[in-house]
């Protein structure tokens, strides 16, 4: 059998790219989170309450999953009175499908 070649390094910055795919596939890696940055990239913005009527789960969950996409980066909200609006984060949009592109 012949010998395994020591694998070839990684790109400058390949590593970084890696990791940063992974912290974002992971906050979109429940159907839920998907379901919100979908309806979210269909609006300008959205109120709390829209988003909860989209999923059948309790306004704590939808608020969790909020909390992940936005500690992610993918989205960000904004408080307007006794609400929150969310939006997405076009960058980080970006990014992600660049990110992915690159694979």
């Amino acid at each position: 059998m012949p010998p395994c070649t020591p694998p070839t390094p990684p790109p400058e910055g390949e590593a970084e790219a890696n990791i940063e795919l992974a912290r974002l596939a992971k906050a979109l890696s429940h159907p839920a989170r998907v379901t919100i940055l979908r309806a979210l990239l269909r609006r300008d913005t959205c109120v709390m309450g829209s988003i909860v009527d989209l999923l059948p789960l309790a306004q704590s969950t939808v608020s969790q999953h909020l909390k992940q996409l936005k500690q992610a980066g993918l989205i960000r909200g904004e408080i307007d009175g006794p609400r929150v609006c969310y939006c997405v984060e076009p960058e980080a949009i970006e990014r992600l499908k660049a990110l992915i592109q690159a694979l």
